[in-house]
């Protein structure tokens, strides 16, 4: 339904609706942190993401699943790109999205070499997102859960996301849904029938 993009709050994204999966140990969160380095390092050297066979990894990390990989330099983003849609397999999901990161975030140059040795990856790996059922806005902002809550705004042409550590910079739950809406390049004010919110949650880690 969306496609793949980028923005400094929420990133670039897709959407699904599919089940949600147990969390990764630390040793499998260790070899997804390790494949976006390496397609990163793949990157510099060759303009591509790293090539890898889904089929040589865990079982746990072949399933299809949606991620974002946000990068930071010194606590600063230096670029984030993911999908909301589980379109393959989440350790091939996870070399591409750090790769685009790195060198598609448009409003970044892509990344040099000598950026890549202070380099903070974050991955975030999404679970289905379900629709919200709401009469009003204030209906809405009441079901909102701060810190946990990743939401999809969609209404006509207009569609955005904001991951849940967007919480961190906007708290309240009224601010989080005006920026989101912002975000989606609506004013602040806008309020429609045809509105559409999806909710979903992340594993996150780096």
């Amino acid at each position: 339904m969306l496609g793949l993009s980028s923005d400094n709050a929420g990133c670039r994204m897709t959407m699904s609706i599919s089940v949600q999966e147990p969390s990764l140990d630390a040793e499998l969160r260790s070899i997804l942190l390790r494949v976006a380095r390496d397609s990163i390092q793949h990157g510099l050297h060759h303009g591509q993401p790293l090539p890898l066979d889904a089929e040589d990894f865990p079982r746990q990390l072949r399933p299809h699943r949606a991620t974002f990989v946000t990068l930071q330099r010194q606590g600063v983003l230096r670029g984030c790109i993911g999908h909301l849609e589980p379109l393959q397999p989440l350790v091939v999901d996870v070399a591409e999205n750090a790769f685009a990161a790195a060198f598609r975030d448009p409003r970044f140059p892509p990344l040099r070499e000598a950026e890549s040795t202070d380099l903070e990856l974050h991955i975030s790996i999404l679970s289905p997102a379900t629709r919200l059922e709401f009469s009003s806005e204030q209906d809405l902002i009441g079901q909102l859960q701060p810190g946990s809550d990743g939401l999809i705004l969609e209404d006509g042409s207009a569609r955005g996301t904001f991951l849940p550590s967007v919480w961190e910079a906007l708290p309240e739950p009224k601010d989080f849904f005006t920026q989101l809406k912002r975000k989606a390049g609506l004013s602040p004010s806008h309020w429609s029938p045809t509105l559409k919110v999806y909710r979903y949650r992340t594993q996150s880690f780096s």
